[in-house]
């Protein structure tokens, strides 16, 4: 079992990893590059991604919504096509800036610079959500990673939240550091970091999420991507 130092070191290298990759970061998403899966399999990606786009529109955000980790931005503008406003919060300076750039024109949008794990909220939302998040959560930090979410959230609150499926093959330059749920990341220019990357069932998932007293339902695409539809049990 990794200590509390040990997974504090982690946590601050894959922090460093993502502001070191902010500039990269959308060629994984974009399918570009070292992403590009050929014709046929950006094709499925992009599909699949259409997908979850519905799942959410199906969820319809409304109110304020408190995006965790929220990357360079390509959920933030998608929500802010929503009548909501947003507080969007990331450890990163880098990946806020990309955000700010490409959201910042869109109303009712607030930026955080915070690590979540450290961050209380000044007011309860609507909706919490999160992208590719979950899965660079450490195991040991799970159940306080979903109080935090159940604390920042009104009593009729809602979560909605899009990881990778366990079978996903989307990653590219990566491999297993040889330690359950750590991988090794690297870069265009070589540098490596060491991330927290856990491919989670959803039926098991949704299980660990009923003993937290979370209800609703996970879902999957065919092949690269998991999301789920939340709200906390309010009977116990």
């Amino acid at each position: 079992m990794r200590g509390v130092s040990d997974t504090r070191r982690l946590l601050e290298e894959q922090k460093a990893y993502y502001r070191a990759r902010a500039p990269e970061y959308d060629d994984w998403f974009l399918r570009r590059g070292p992403y590009d899966g050929g014709p046929d399999e950006n094709r499925r990606w992009f599909a699949e991604v259409r997908r979850v786009r519905d799942a959410l529109r199906g969820f319809n955000p409304k109110g304020t919504v408190l995006e965790l980790a929220c990357g360079t931005g390509w959920w933030t503008r998608e929500l802010a096509s929503y009548d909501v406003s947003i507080t969007a919060v990331d450890a990163s300076p880098e990946v806020l800036e990309l955000n700010h750039r490409a959201s910042g024109a869109a109303g009712g949008l607030e930026y955080v610079l915070a690590d979540v794990f450290e961050w209380k909220p000044r007011k309860l939302y609507d909706a919490v959500f999160f992208s590719f998040w979950l899965s660079h959560v450490p195991p040991g930090r799970f159940g306080e990673f979903w109080e935090r979410v159940a604390a920042a959230l009104k009593a009729d609150g809602r979560v909605f939240f899009v990881d990778s499926l366990q079978r996903s093959t989307a990653v590219r330059m990566s491999r297993p550091a040889g330690e359950d749920g750590v991988e090794i990341r690297a870069l265009r220019d070589g540098r490596e970091f060491r991330v927290v990357k856990l491919r989670y069932d959803p039926d098991r998932l949704q299980a660990d999420l009923e003993k937290l007293g979370w209800r609703g339902g996970i879902r999957q695409t065919d092949r690269f991507f998991i999301y789920g539809e939340l709200a906390k049990d309010q009977s116990r």
